[in-house]
């Protein structure tokens, strides 16, 4: 069973569109920070960090899907929980649910890869098995 991560967001005026409602690709950046939060908040050094130590570049994201429900608007604080639901010999699944209070906004779900630059070519990454450290600090 995966950690927990809480996520909060306020929603300003410049992330919605003229209707007043926010622009539905901002969802997609705030799970992103949701996701690097979740690592951190599990004791996982930053990215840069570990691609000095262990060569580890980060998570770069393989597939997204989103689901709305509810609009927010600014104003609002939302919640991204987020919590990884399965893992994989090289990738994971973070799921995140955005809530408002008890109102459900939109879940996401992301496939993501732990990688590393390729030794043969400096200008690609290839993913790598995911370090059991970190997955024992995730669960």
């Amino acid at each position: 069973m995966s950690k927990t991560h809480i996520h909060r967001v306020d929603v300003h005026f410049g992330d919605c569109d003229p209707a007043g409602i926010v622009f539905f690709p901002n969802f997609s950046r705030w799970m992103d920070e949701a996701s690097l939060a979740f690592f951190m908040a599990c004791g996982v050094p930053p990215w840069r960090e570990l691609n000095k130590t262990r060569g580890i570049v980060g998570t770069p994201l393989l597939e997204i899907h989103t689901r709305f429900f509810k609009p927010a608007t600014y104003g609002q604080t939302i919640e991204v929980h987020t919590s990884i639901e399965s893992w994989a010999a090289k990738t994971f699944r973070h799921r995140h649910v955005v809530r408002r209070g008890a109102d459900v906004l939109c879940e996401g779900a992301e496939v993501r890869a732990f990688v590393m630059r390729d030794p043969d070519d400096a200008d690609r990454i290839r993913a790598i098995p995911i370090p059991e450290d970190i997955k024992a600090l995730c669960t």
